[in-house]
């Protein structure tokens, strides 16, 4: 238990730094922009308390708030793909969700990729609508959301793979 819980928090603070450090300066075209810190809401332990992880999904979308000065749209984006989690977890996985033994590492990547592409997809679209909370803008939104989404998820399922640790 100790170990997940030091996983978590060096998790925690290198998805921020590597955010905050790195990928918020990436701007690629005007609308390209990924947000890897929410693979640690997509990653967090699935049996864990979950009042505790909406606690934690908040802080994270509150520190990146605090870094890039963006009013709390990312802690709304955050707390709420956190809270429907469940749902994307039990639609992608089915009944492995049900008996809370998924483990990514054994996932088939099909599933993998409707899981992680499906809360990507819910983070960017509210995240983009929060920021231009205009909605004669919403081709812009569309397209921000789109093209982020698909980098964000590249940059998701590279990060999974280089980090995931070999079983034998």
């Amino acid at each position: 238990m100790n170990n997940t819980i030091s996983t978590n928090i060096v998790r925690f603070i290198l998805l921020v730094l590597v955010q905050v450090l790195v990928l918020n300066h990436i701007n690629f075209l005007g609308y390209i922009n990924p947000y890897l810190y929410i693979l640690f809401i997509i990653l967090f332990p699935i049996k864990n308390n979950r009042m505790l992880f909406i606690f934690l999904a908040f802080l994270l979308g509150l520190t990146i708030d605090l870094f890039t000065d963006s009013g709390g749209i990312h802690a709304t984006a955050s707390v709420t793909i956190a809270y429907i989690r469940p749902i994307v977890l039990k639609f992608s996985f089915g009944a492995v969700y049900e008996h809370q033994t998924i483990k990514f590492s054994n996932t088939d990547i099909g599933q993998r990729l409707t899981y992680f592409l499906i809360m990507i997809l819910i983070h960017h679209l509210l995240l983009f609508s929060l920021e231009i909370f205009n909605s004669s803008k919403i081709i812009l939104i569309l397209k921000k959301t789109l093209f982020s989404s698909i980098f964000t998820l590249i940059l998701c399922l590279l990060t999974t793979i280089l980090f995931s640790r070999k079983t034998k």
